[in-house]
Parts: C-alpha cells; sequence; structure tokens
C-alpha cells in the first residue's frame, strides 16, 4: 500500500466527527435520548393528570448505580490498555465489563421483584407502568451493547496469540475506532442510568411531598 492511501485511510479513522460509524452513534444516542425523554415526560404528566401515587425505587436501584460505574471504569481500562498495547489488562477490562453487566442484568431482575414483593406490578397504574418501561429500555440497551463486548473480546483471543498478529492488532485504526464508540456507548449507558434514577428519586419525594 503506497504511502499516500495509508495516509487516506489513517485521515478517514482521525476524522472521528464525520465518519460514518460516529454519526451512526450519534443519531442512535439522540434516538434513545428522545425515546427516554418522551417516556419520562408521560410519567410526569399522567401522575399530575391523574394524581397518581408515586412509586418508591427498590434500594437495588442506587446499587446497580455503582455496577454501572464499575463497568464504565472496566471500559476506560480497556481502551487505555489497548492503546498501551496491554494485551491481557485489555482483555481483562473486556471480560470485567461483561462480567459486572451481566451482575446489573441479573440485579435488576431482583430489584423488580422487589416491586413485586411491594405489590407494584406493570398493570398496577400508570406510574408503575412507566417505571418498568423505562427501566426496561434501558436493561434491553445493556443487553444491545454485551455482543458487541463478546465480539471484541472473541477477536481479542484468536488474534493475539503472536507478537506479529498482537502488533497488526493494536495498530488497526478501525478497531480503534471501534473501541472508542463502544466506550462512548457504555458511559452514555451509564450517565442515562444515573440520569433516569435521580429523576425517579425526585419525581418520588416531590410528590409524596419529602422534598
Amino acid at each position: 500500500m503506497s504511502e499516500k492511501s495509508t495516509q487516506g485511510r489513517y485521515d478517514e479513522y482521525q476524522n472521528f466527527a464525520f465518519h460514518p460509524y460516529n454519526i451512526l452513534l450519534m443519531l442512535t444516542l439522540a434516538g434513545v435520548c428522545a425515546l427516554f425523554l418522551a417516556f419520562s415526560g408521560a410519567y410526569i404528566y399522567n401522575g399530575i393528570q391523574y394524581d397518581l401515587p408515586p412509586v418508591k425505587l427498590p434500594w437495588l436501584f442506587f446499587a446497580n448505580t455503582l455496577i454501572l460505574l464499575g463497568s464504565s471504569y472496566t471500559m476506560m481500562w480497556a481502551k487505555k490498555s489497548y492503546l498501551e498495547d496491554e494485551t491481557e489488562n485489555y482483555k481483562k477490562a473486556l471480560i470485567w465489563t461483561m462480567v459486572l453487566s451481566f451482575i446489573f442484568l441479573g440485579m435488576q431482575f431482583v430489584a423488580w421483584s422487589q416491586l413485586f414483593s411491594n405489590d407494584v406490578f406493570v398493570n398496577s397504574n400508570n406510574s408503575a407502568s412507566y417505571l418498568y418501561l423505562l427501566s426496561a429500555v434501558h436493561f434491553a440497551h445493556v443487553i444491545a451493547g454485551i455482543p458487541f463486548l463478546a465480539m471484541f473480546l472473541w477477536t481479542a483471543n484468536k488474534r493475539m496469540k503472536e507478537p506479529v498478529s498482537v502488533l497488526i492488532y493494536f495498530s488497526d485504526p478501525e478497531k480503534r475506532l471501534k473501541l472508542r464508540l463502544l466506550t462512548i456507548y457504555w458511559h452514555f449507558l451509564d450517565a442515562l442510568w444515573i440520569v433516569l434514577v435521580i429523576f425517579l428519586w425526585l419525581n418520588y419525594f416531590l410528590r409524596a411531598g419529602i422534598l
């Protein structure tokens, strides 16, 4: 490959803001934000319009926030390890991100069971329905990210066996870009969950007259 074509390929992936992968991700995140804003607005409207009792969040919603923050940290660790060509740390970071993600998903089922034990069901009222809907949509987006984590881990295990293949893997600008996009997506999910928990928590305390 000539120096000119190599430079062109390099520029393509370095020009992050206008790369098709980046535009696709930004459009996806914008759509997710619009979806959650619509559901949140409907949650507030129904609660006020029909004077519905506020739903108290299970404590596991807050514990899950810490778990997601941990997964965000491990994604940063993975990206740092990739940039520094640290093969084993890169693999460990991806594994830990997947483990924490599965823990989050499992704990979310337990959190919903806590709601069930307090007689808060999907069909109890509109406030309860939107609470389940908001948390379930976020749950689905976490699941959507796991196959990409698995793909990165599988590719790393397959190609990182010899020094030459390791060098090729770490110097691939397309993989660097995709890892950066996945990291952004994971941070977005964490931030979205934090905003969601704060929103639901404030709504409960304001409606209950505690604040």
